[in-house]
């Protein structure tokens, strides 16, 4: 007979990025969760290479950071090479990534679990999703036992009808030694949902000891490291170098060989790719007039013996990926652990979710991480966040939690998905971002704070301290304005030592910070004008919002714009047929997607500004209409 547990607030299956954030989210409010996962030892998993952050992914881990969330604390414990990218380029452009040691990693996001009040966790498979009068009521499991929740968010990885190919041979499995997921699949199938299959895949882990280092080139990471979490004061773990590596033409003609051996390219594999993080026999296909591809030998951990050679990933024959491996410069006798392989998964087409992440079609569910056609761990992270947060305010019958687009990157990661939907793996980039020098990584606590003490993930204490350096940034930019220099001998012999020219007449302290060869610490020589108090943090957000003044205006008022419209809600209930004006396509659209706002509406594939002005003027004629 069935059994059936204590009825929870939300239940979140599956303890991968997304999961975790989700049920410490819902638990940390104040609702009761229970995460039901397949295996209690993998929490947390990096199931591909053994990293956090990256191009624009540094952003989303800042913004889960401070809206209350754990992954930015998780590799700050954990990381074993920090590293910030793009430090030559504009600060639209940096972000921060860091190697993990993955077994810490998962321990630390265990142990967070474990020790977390309102906070259950069980092992099982779950099978089913429980729907009454197109509402979710509970979950059910491979072995029968039915578990009531209010809400339910669903975040399986690429566990759904998972199938591992290495060349030939391919079995089911969401990731490797464990079993894939099929009756979710089912289930969402039966309750309506659009189902698609995408393709991912990891490289072969190799063993460190058979590999000739002296042969590589060796890559630091930044020292001192910076942390991810606004809250860590330092990295004190011991940090470990990475190596590089490159294929060469004798690698190309192995894998040009074997393609007829590739489930790839042998149509074995039918579901899309990430174009963005190819195979290695993709991008000899691809790219065939690159002479070379770098390879990164990224250590798994400091106590294991196991590398990933980030940019191997392959589905190719396990032979075939020997063979490759030994043709390349210092693994010329390295030893597979693991084979390298291909995984296709299915996944829920995104446009049919809520901005809040709940679904359209049922009632109370809400999806999260690779189910909405994600590739990486911090874009499913970030969406476990939010729906973890929506789940719990819809049961406090609550407003949603939308970031939008002018506020952060989370905002533009989910509306690119229940917007504009995606055919293939979606990746965050920084170009995805119209508003990214106001989104920029540094300035995530100052923008999103707020967000996250309305919450109620962020205490007092956080805010006010973020309040206090909003004050205290505001108030040096006032002061730097209204500070006049004069051109005296000392001035000029100061400012010519920067390599800057000197000053002429009296100018602010501002001007001579707009200089691209003056930084605020140079400025700090000039005693006479400056106070030692000030933090290297308010320091740096006053040379940005400084040197990058105009562009920063420019942005924020195309963000007021932007956010007119988006303010224009449109009616849940609004039949758009009845709309006068609209063409028929154009009214099918929306009544498919059922935009919350004329901002939305705007973005969606196929609508044009001319239907965006008439469905304005309708829905103003309502409003007047509605009026005593």
């Amino acid at each position: 007979m069935a059994t059936h547990y204590q009825e929870y607030d939300v239940i979140v299956i599956g303890a991968g990025h997304a999961g975790c954030e989700a049920a410490l989210a819902s638990s940390r409010i104040g609702c009761s969760t229970l995460i039901l996962t397949m295996n209690l030892d993998t929490i947390g998993a990096m199931s591909c290479n053994p990293a956090i952050g990256g191009l624009a992914k540094g952003q989303l881990v800042k913004e889960i950071d401070v809206l209350g969330g754990e992954m930015g604390k998780a590799i700050d414990w954990a990381g074993i090479q920090f590293r910030r990218l793009n430090t030559s380029k504009g600060p639209a452009v940096r972000s921060s990534r860091a190697q993990a040691d993955k077994q810490k990693y998962m321990l630390y996001m265990k142990k967070v679990l474990e020790n977390q009040s309102n906070l259950d966790l069980k092992q099982g498979m779950a099978e089913k999703i429980l729907v009454k009068n197109n509402t979710v009521w509970g979950v059910e499991t491979k072995i029968g036992e039915k578990i009531k929740g209010k809400m339910i968010v669903v975040s399986p990885g690429t566990f759904l009808r998972g199938l591992i190919h290495i060349g030939f041979n391919h079995f089911p499995g969401g990731r490797m030694g464990e079993a894939a997921a099929g009756g979710l699949t089912n289930s969402l199938k039966n309750m309506g949902f659009k189902i698609g299959r995408f393709k991912t895949g990891t490289c072969p882990r190799l063993d460190k000891r058979s590999i000739n280092f002296s042969k590589l080139k060796i890559q630091y990471g930044d020292d001192p490291p910076f942390p991810f979490s606004f809250s860590t004061k330092r990295i004190t773990q011991k940090q470990i170098p990475c190596y590089m590596t490159y294929t060469n033409p004798q690698v190309h003609q192995i894998i040009r060989n074997s393609l007829d051996r590739s489930p790839l390219y042998s149509g074995i594999i039918k579901a899309t790719g990430v174009r963005y993080c190819p195979s290695i026999e993709d991008k000899i296909v691809k790219f065939y007039d690159k002479e070379r591809h770098q390879i990164f030998l990224e250590p798994e951990g400091i106590n294991t013996i196991e590398v990933y050679p980030n940019g191997l990933a392959t589905s190719l024959p396990i032979d075939v990926q020997v063979e490759i491996v030994h043709a390349i410069e210092g693994l010329e006798k390295a030893k597979i652990l693991r084979p390298g392989y291909g995984i296709e998964h299915d996944y829920v087409y995104p446009t049919q979710l809520k901005p809040s992440l709940e679904t359209k079609g049922v009632e109370n569910l809400f999806l999260a991480g690779q189910i909405n056609g994600t590739t990486g761990y911090e874009e499913a992270a970030a969406q476990g966040l939010i729906a973890g947060i929506n789940a719990t305010r819809k049961i406090k019958g609550r407003e949603p939690i939308i970031i939008d687009r002018s506020q952060g990157y989370i905002g533009v990661l989910i509306d690119d998905l229940v917007t504009k939907g995606t055919n293939e793996p979606y990746r965050m980039f920084t170009s995805r971002a119209e508003y990214r020098l106001v989104l920029r990584e540094d300035n995530a606590d100052l923008r999103l704070t707020e967000i996250g003490h309305k919450i109620g993930l962020v205490n007092g204490r956080k805010n006010k301290k973020i309040l206090k350096k909003k004050e205290v940034i505001n108030k040096e930019l006032g002061r730097i304005r209204k500070t006049r220099v004069s051109p005296t001998e000392e001035i000029n012999k100061k400012i010519k030592s920067w390599g800057s020219s000197i000053i002429e007449r009296t100018v602010s302290v501002e001007e001579l910070l707009k200089r691209p060869e003056v930084s605020y610490y140079k400025l700090m020589e000039l005693t006479k004008y400056f106070d030692n108090k000030i933090t290297s943090e308010v320091a740096f957000q006053v040379e940005i919002e400084t040197k990058y003044q105009g562009y920063i205006k420019r942005q924020l008022k195309e963000i007021e714009k932007f956010r007119k419209i988006e303010e224009i809600k449109i009616p849940p209930n609004l039949e758009f047929s009845s709309v006068p004006g609209l063409s028929r396509e154009v009214k099918e659209k929306l009544s498919a997607f059922n935009p919350v706002s004329l901002g939305q509406a705007s973005r969606i594939s196929g609508i044009t500004p001319a239907a965006i002005s008439i469905l304005r003027v309708y829905l103003k004629s309502r409003k007047m209409k509605r009026k005593p």
